[in-house]
């Protein structure tokens, strides 16, 4: 599921993975961010629950953002692939200048919204300059290929993780979150190792990903963010590698930003904070 088309000139929206349990009282940088970015108070932001199993943590968000200030924050109540197909809350997509996907489990995001007529709505209008921010499973759910699990541990193995189809808001990253506090450095390595052509973003949490899509990515929060690049992977030895076995990996480029870091998407040079 690659990115969708943009034919009116206009920039696309950013995307802003977030690596999952941010500060939401006492300092929200990340979300006071966003909400910068989708206009302010007066932005239109949609608010989609999905992963959670969790009844109230779309109305707890909903209430966080008009805290923050936000005067038009709503629920898109996405819990079923019919919901995903009609309705009022299909159509607000049409009007948000912003979507915010929760935590909880990606899988229940892919297997819900995939392929349906929200899915598809949220990537045109990102594309039109749409924003969409998404922590922890909802950060994970972004890309075009998503974690959809894994076992922990720094050394990559064939089955160390599980992939699946995900938003196809990005082809250029693949994410996941958690990353330091749940040691997922090797399952990042390994999805990386089926899918070289892409760069791996491991988000700490309270730690955020601001992507300028085809220009640059910004870091925000009080983590880091680690960032593996195999454009110069010159061995692997993923398609001998049994199951359970460690896997070689031998030119893979790895870069630790904390806020203000950048990563040039085209050059994919890194730069640390000013």
């Amino acid at each position: 599921m690659c990115p969708a088309i943009n034919n009116s000139g206009t920039k696309r929206g950013y995307i802003v993975p977030i690596g999952g349990a941010e500060e939401k009282l006492n300092n929200p940088e990340i979300l006071d961010r966003f909400v910068d970015l989708c206009g302010g108070p007066d932005a239109r932001i949609g608010i989609i629950p999905t992963a959670s199993e969790l009844e109230d943590t779309g109305r707890n968000y909903e209430k966080l953002f008009r805290k923050i200030g936000v005067k038009h924050a709503k629920v898109l109540s996405f819990f079923s692939r019919e919901d995903c197909q009609r309705g009022s809350d299909v159509d607000y997509i049409e009007k948000c200048d912003g979507v915010f996907m929760t935590g909880g489990n990606q899988l229940r995001l892919s297997t819900t919204l995939g392929g349906t007529k929200a899915a598809k709505l949220i990537r045109r209008r990102n594309a039109m300059g749409m924003h969409v921010a998404g922590t922890s499973a909802g950060a994970a759910f972004m890309p075009e290929h998503m974690i959809a699990g894994g076992s922990e541990g720094s050394t990559p193995r064939p089955d160390m993780v599980t992939m699946a189809p995900g938003l196809g808001l990005t082809n250029a990253f693949i994410i996941d979150q958690h990353f330091r506090e749940r040691d997922r450095l090797g399952r990042l390595l390994t999805a990386l190792a089926y899918n070289p052509f892409a760069v791996g973003i491991g988000l700490d949490e309270d730690t955020a990903a601001f992507i300028r899509p085809g220009d640059q990515l910004e870091v925000v929060g009080s983590g880091g963010i680690t960032l593996i690049d195999p454009t110069e992977l010159s061995y692997s030895s993923m398609d001998r590698a049994r199951r359970g076995e460690p896997v070689s990996l031998i030119g893979v480029r790895l870069h630790i930003l904390v806020s203000g870091g950048r990563f040039d998407i085209e050059t994919r040079v890194a730069h640390a904070a000013e």
